[in-house]
């Protein structure tokens, strides 16, 4: 499947406080933990809890978070697919759809009981 322009803008325009809470039930329906779950987002962004949580306060969307993201070097590592979308195939330009995927397959990961060390390409 391939990413347009229009989809791009449509992620970067959702509230990623709104779909925190939908990754954290997942995960926890599956017996991980929210620590688990800010420690691979810190992994890939950089965040912090505290800072996770203070976008959540503010109702940023995901194309500020991963605009203020310090895209971890080791995220390229993160390849397959999600949705339909085979992540080394989405277009630079196309990089808050790319790097919103690369996020929800490593929470994929997480919820399907990988090991951390796996996950956060160690």
């Amino acid at each position: 499947m391939k990413v347009t322009a229009e989809k791009n803008q449509k992620v970067a325009e959702m509230i990623f406080g709104s779909i925190y809470p939908l990754y954290l039930n997942r995960l926890e329906k599956n017996g991980r933990s929210q620590a688990e779950l800010n420690q691979v987002i810190e992994w890939l962004t950089g965040f912090d809890e505290d800072k996770l949580q203070s976008f959540i306060n503010e109702n940023i969307t995901f194309g500020e978070f991963f605009k203020q993201a310090n895209i971890n070097a080791n995220a390229h590592l993160i390849k397959g697919v999600v949705c339909g979308y085979r992540i080394e195939e989405i277009e630079d330009k196309f990089d808050v759809y790319k790097q919103c995927r690369r996020m929800e397959k490593l929470i994929d990961e997480l919820a399907k009981g990988r090991k951390m060390e796996k996950i956060l390409r160690q």
